[in-house]
């Protein structure tokens, strides 16, 4: 084995490297304070792996987001764990990265020119936002359109360039294939390829200026190197954010609602948890006075976040010494909080609002327990040849025409936006079971708006016989 090291260190310099790495000096001590920044490091990766594996089944088009989502989770072995994992996992990631702006604010960590640091994570932040936003959209499913249509809607409120900037990232004025593709271009390839560089210009600053310590003044043999008590506390972080993702990816696996129904005027949207502030925050700014709630607090909230290197320029580090760094933190943290809780707390007061959130609560049970249904082209779609010799299938097939059977679930029954399609659909009912539910639907058709048929038994049994010739 040293023979091995000795080779690689003659051509890499790989001894170099690691001394570089692991003996850089930490004042003060390895402190599990210091690991967010590796978990950080570990759930983006994590991210990328759970994401190929996701790419390697998703079709980014409106026609076919939804099904090979539906795929994933219902057909794939271990589809729905790794989805779970990617889902999961970004939300951690918001947590980590909270927890490790949090902690950079209280140690004071941005001081002592470190700038081009603080700048280099604050791009970061905003690209891991970023990163859930363009992602939320790609299962296209009831609530991912919804709430996208929500959030793209802010842009018209940008001054001059609104309406052309929302155009740019929808690809057109509604949500479609090109807004599909260009947020998963920009997850996939754009997104990861700036976090990429960021980071390592953060590693680079961070090497460069070395680690900031705790914020009171420690005598300088209490300094310590990172290997190997910080290395065990950043891997034994790592391993506890590993750990909660797999059981709660095995747990409670992520869901996946109804494909998205642009038509359907009832659903109401609401975002992941840490867009939920935003969400109610938009409530209060309506009108004229939208630019200022939306765009102009905002971005003075934004500049003063990114300047506080700059604004904040005493050697000062402890806490209790810096009121205007740690008071707007405590600030900040306390309204997105309240504005969280207000959000939940108006959706349960609202009758009207909590019965149509239950109604699309169950809509998404339904849907996870409903085995998955391959998507069917038009070009697919067709009746078999005894449709055409068989006299009782062509009886069937004027029999759903005569009963306005296609204006709810379209020509040839390939479905639409108020009616899912039928082909392929007798195969999921035994002898007898289609006619009867033709006759007498059950709750779920009927709450969608099936009216019993009322037709004699020859004709039902002929529509039976059509809907069988589906294939």
């Amino acid at each position: 084995m040293r023979a091995l090291v000795d080779w690689l260190d003659r051509r890499t310099g790989i001894r170099g490297l690691l001394h570089e790495a692991l003996d850089e000096p930490i004042p003060g001590g390895a402190r599990f304070a210091y690991v967010f920044g590796s978990g950080l490091l570990f759930l983006f990766l994590s991210q990328v792996i759970t994401g190929v594996f996701l790419a390697l089944y998703y079709v980014p088009s409106a026609d076919h987001a939804h099904t090979t989502v539906a795929y994933i989770v219902k057909e794939v072995s271990s589809g729905s764990f790794i989805r779970s994992l990617h889902v999961y996992g970004s939300s951690a990631m918001i947590i980590v990265l909270l927890l490790h702006i949090g902690q950079t604010i209280l140690f004071g960590s941005y001081k002592g020119y470190r700038e081009l640091l603080w700048l280099a994570g604050c791009v970061l932040f905003a690209l891991i936002l970023g990163m859930a936003f363009t992602g939320y959209l790609l299962p296209w499913d009831q609530k991912a359109y919804f709430a996208t249509a929500v959030g793209t809607n802010i842009l018209t409120e940008v001054p001059l360039i609104g309406s052309r900037l929302q155009q740019f990232v929808r690809g057109g004025n509604d949500l479609g294939t090109l807004t599909i593709s260009r947020f998963f271009v920009a997850h996939v390839f754009v997104l990861p390829a700036a976090i990429f560089a960021f980071v390592g210009a953060h590693v680079f600053l961070f090497r460069k200026a070395g680690a900031a310590g705790p914020p009171a003044p420690v005598p300088a043999r209490s300094t310590e190197s990172f290997y190997p008590r910080q290395v065990l506390m950043d891997v034994a972080f790592t391993a506890v954010l590993l750990l909660a993702l797999g059981l709660l990816a095995y747990v409670l696996p992520a869901e996946l609602g109804p494909e998205a129904s642009p038509a359907d005027t009832r659903f109401l949207p609401r975002p992941e948890w840490y867009y939920v502030p935003v969400f109610q925050w938009l409530k209060y700014w309506p009108g004229a006075r939208a630019v200022l709630g939306i765009v102009i607090i905002p971005v003075v909230i934004a500049v003063l976040f990114a300047g506080l290197p700059f604004i904040d320029r005493s050697k000062e580090r402890r806490p209790w010494r810096r009121p205007f760094s740690v008071g707007g933190l405590a600030i900040v943290m306390l309204a997105l909080v309240a504005l969280g809780i207000q959000s939940r707390v108006q959706d349960e007061r609202d009758p009207a609002v909590s019965r149509q959130l239950a109604v699309q609560r169950d809509a998404l049970d339904a849907f996870m327990k409903q085995p998955f249904e391959p998507e069917v082209t038009a070009g697919a779609v067709k009746v078999e040849k005894a449709a055409f010799v068989n006299p009782i299938v062509a009886h069937g097939k004027d029999v759903f025409a005569v009963q306005a059977c296609d204006a709810c679930h379209g020509a040839d029954a390939r479905g639409t936006d108020s009616a899912p399609s039928l082909v392929g659909a007798a195969a999921r009912y035994r002898n007898g079971e289609l006619k009867q539910v033709i006759k007498v639907p059950n709750a779920k058709m009927s709450d969608g708006g099936m009216q019993p048929l009322e037709a004699p038994d020859p004709d039902i049994d002929a529509l039976v016989a059509y809907l069988e010739s589906l294939k």
